[in-house]
Parts: structure tokens; sequence; C-alpha cells
């Protein structure tokens, strides 16, 4: 499977737009997209941390209707924070995506207003929504997407507006697919339906010169 996401990530996602600096898309996330299409049930169940062997026990997402969580929420919280629950690889502890995260904002390899803007985002409109704001935050690929693919010079905005633009629209995008869609997660798409849309927000909120002098045909 990671084989057969790889290939179509760079041969298609990427490449078939001219390479390098030239794709729409995110193409870590358009191979996830194409996995998850072609191994559904496979890209929805794992095994839990510490099962090996006879005794590994697979569960379902977290975010989907047939999770069953047996404890309390604070143990649920604990769990999703340190990562010792089920998922795929990289977004299971939020805890370590926090770390590598803030490592990138204090190299300024990063801009901080597409995480936040993502992140608030969801959080404001699950609180709305009646749901629990802080499980959508820590639960599935939400802190992954939001420091590590969200923020992928290529694929996201160039202008700082448009950049909470970008956020916004995602976190939008994500509430709606977890909350009335039929995917348990909504990341993967959010992201790559705001990466099709970015030429038009980097259109529509591009800084404008001021105070250029237009020089006169005739003068110099």
């Amino acid at each position: 499977m990671a084989a057969v996401g790889s290939v179509f990530s760079i041969a298609i996602v990427k490449e078939a737009f001219g390479g390098l600096g030239h794709n729409i898309f995110n193409p870590a996330l358009g191979g996830r997209a194409f996995l998850a299409a072609c191994f559904s049930a496979k890209m929805t169940t794992w095994v839990l941390p510490m099962g090996f062997g006879a005794d590994a026990v697979t569960r379902a997402t977290p975010l989907s209707s047939s999770f069953i969580w047996e404890g309390d929420k604070l143990s649920l919280y604990r769990d999703l924070f340190l990562g010792n629950i089920g998922g795929s690889i990289g977004e299971t502890s939020a805890l370590l995506i926090l770390i590598g995260g803030v490592l990138l904002l204090a190299l300024g390899i990063i801009n901080w207003r597409i995480p936040v803007a993502y992140i608030g985002t969801v959080a404001l409109l699950t609180f709305a929504l009646g749901q629990d704001a802080m499980f959508h935050i820590l639960a599935g690929g939400l802190m992954l997407g939001a420091f590590f693919m969200a923020t992928d010079y290529v694929t996201s905005p160039i202008t700082a507006r448009g950049k909470i633009i970008f956020g916004i629209g995602a976190g939008i995008l994500t509430v709606v697919i977890r909350r009335f869609g039929g995917l348990p997660e909504g990341v993967c798409y959010s992201i790559l339906f705001m990466n099709a849309v970015t030429p038009l927000i980097d259109r529509y909120v591009k800084v404008r010169p001021y105070g250029l002098v237009k020089k006169v045909k005739g003068e110099g």
C-alpha cells in the first residue's frame, strides 16, 4: 500500500503537473486520498499500540461512529495526546506533533496563520454544533494536517490574509465532512480542496503596489 501511494503521489500528483514547485495538490495528501479510495477498510482500522501477533486488536478511527471508548473523557484525551491509540503514522500523538510544529514555527519554516486559523475554526464550529471541541482537535489528522500538510509552500497561499482564509476554509470543510459527511475524517479532503482554490485566493487577496510613479512616454 505504501508503495502504491508513493507512486501515485509522485507520478500523478507531482510530476504530471510539472514536477517540484508546480504541483497544485499536496502530494502526500493526494496519495493518501488515493489509498483511502482503493483500500478504504485498511485505511480506517489500525492495530492498537503494543498489540502484536495473536493478541493484536484492531479498532476503528476514534472519529468513526463505531468507535467505543470504555473509559472517561480525561483518559481518552490523555491517550489521544500521548498517542496511546490506533491511527495512521504520524497522526496519533498530539504531543509529538505540537513539539514538531513549535520547532517549525521557531525556525521560521512555517507560518503560524494557517495552523491557528485551521485549528481555531474547527474548535469554534464543533463547539457551536454541540460537539466535543477538544476531542475533534486531538483525534484524527487535524493536528498533523494543520502543522505539516496545510502549510506546504507550493500548495498554500502566499499572502498573510490568504493563509488565514485558507485555514478557515479548511476548518469549515473538515467539520462539515466529519459532522455531516459519509466519511469519519475530513482533513485530507478539506486541505486538497483548499489547494485547488489557492490560485483564486492568491488572485483576489494579493498585495497591490502603492506609490509607484508611472513613467510618461518620452521622458528621460
